[in-house]
């Protein structure tokens, strides 16, 4: 998957060094996950009607989130949603379906030119 762009939270730390394009996010912001909505798999402002993330978190897990191009061009419904490269939890304990790195890893990986990730499962 391609790293498309980089968020972050510019209220808890400076922008990370990438390679792709970069901005803060802000707590209107959201990424639709319902199938159902027009929106879907693509960012929304909040409030939002249809089911979805908010990407303004209390838990620090999207301080710096990639946006990777899974069901992106073109969208289809239903095929997955919100697939991010973030934050890993203190525990490690698995994504739904993301890629997760501890915070200076993943700093350090966006430091370094990352711009693909190659996932096997």
């Amino acid at each position: 998957m391609r790293l498309r762009r980089v968020l972050y939270r510019a209220d808890r730390l400076p922008a990370p060094r990438c390679a792709v394009p970069i901005e803060p996010i802000s707590p209107n912001d959201g990424w639709c996950d319902d199938p159902a909505d027009p929106a879907y798999n693509r960012p929304v402002r909040l409030p939002h009607d249809g089911r979805h993330e908010t990407l303004w978190r209390a838990d620090g897990i999207y301080d710096v989130l990639g946006v990777l191009d899974w069901n992106l061009s073109p969208v289809v419904p239903g095929r997955g949603s919100a697939i991010f490269l973030h934050v890993a939890r203190p525990d490690f304990s698995p994504t739904e379906g993301c890629v997760a790195l501890a915070l200076p890893d993943l700093l350090a990986c966006l430091a370094a030119g990352l711009t693909e990730i190659v996932v096997t499962v």
